[in-house]
């Protein structure tokens, strides 16, 4: 019988440290009732109760408002599952991308981690995700199951970790993602590690933060990133800096030109259109693609 990975876990679990009988008792609420919660029943919990379990587990905000997605999740609808749609990037964020195709690292992020769009400098410093099919553009994937990218990030099982807890946030919000089901089953099966510590319910929103390289090209680079939401709740803009004057942007610089990533200027007059553009010509299948 085919073992199944369910996205959704338990509402809540004992603080480290800490019995249910005692998580209980700092709640306020019965360790039978308790019990139930930990064990994701079907039970209604009041906005009050749920305060109540996310201060005697000192969440912080990002884990408070998981437990609140999760504990309202309907299980009826979450069992009909609708096909995912189509994630479509806007045409100016691409030239967004594209701006900083020689400066900085930048890509945008879907639901379950999907790599949407990327410029340059970021396929030339993790992997070239669009000569990827479509359904292998995604973090998770490449994270786990791409034996590259456990020599390229030096600290691999923190970024690793990181990568699950984010995905985890996401089940919260899209219980109900085909996609997202099928993706958690394929890591589960494949790896282990991603197994163990989808099990832990660690939940973490993208924002910021810092990551630290061994490229084959231009050595150890340690690189400050930086997430913004694009208006869809679903896509996230993350741009790659290095410190000013640091051997890491010296490195960037230098993975820039090596790579190749200057490209002549869209010039009609010169013999040639828009659409014969190498980057019109990637848009174009892109979009394609994504039809």
């Amino acid at each position: 019988m085919r073992q199944s990975y369910p996205i959704m876990p338990p509402i809540v679990r004992a603080a480290p440290g800490l019995r249910s009988a005692e998580s209980a008792l700092l709640a306020g609420v019965s360790v039978d009732y308790y019990s139930r919660l930990e064990q994701g029943r079907n039970i209604n919990v009041s906005d009050e109760v749920l305060d109540a379990v996310a201060r005697a587990l000192r969440l912080d905000e990002v884990e408070r408002s998981y437990l609140f997605q999760i504990a309202r999740a309907n299980p009826r609808r979450a069992r009909r599952r609708t096909p995912a749609r189509v994630q479509r990037v806007r045409p100016g964020i691409r030239r967004i991308l594209e701006t900083l195709d020689d400066v900085m690292p930048a890509f945008v992020f879907g639901r379950r981690m999907d790599i949407l769009a990327t410029n340059h400098l970021a396929r030339a410093l993790i992997t070239d995700f669009e000569a990827l099919p479509p359904r292998d553009r995604n973090m998770l994937r490449y994270t786990f199951l791409d034996e590259s990218a456990r020599e390229l990030y030096l600290d691999w099982e923190e970024v690793a970790r990181d990568n699950v807890a984010v995905l985890r946030l996401d089940a919260g919000r899209h219980p109900d993602d085909p996609l997202l089901a099928e993706l958690v089953g394929e890591l589960a099966v494949k790896s282990p590690q991603f197994r163990r510590w989808w099990a832990d319910h660690n939940v973490r929103e993208r924002s910021h933060g810092s990551k630290r390289y061994h490229h084959p090209l231009v050595g150890d680079l340690t690189i400050d990133y930086e997430c913004v939401s694009l208006g869809d709740p679903d896509q996230t803009l993350c741009i790659y800096t290095a410190e000013a004057g640091s051997a890491s942007e010296t490195a960037l610089r230098l993975l820039a030109a090596w790579t190749g990533s200057q490209t002549p200027p869209m010039n009609p007059g010169a013999g040639g259109s828009d659409a014969e553009h190498p980057r019109a010509r990637r848009a174009e299948r892109l979009d394609t693609e994504e039809r």
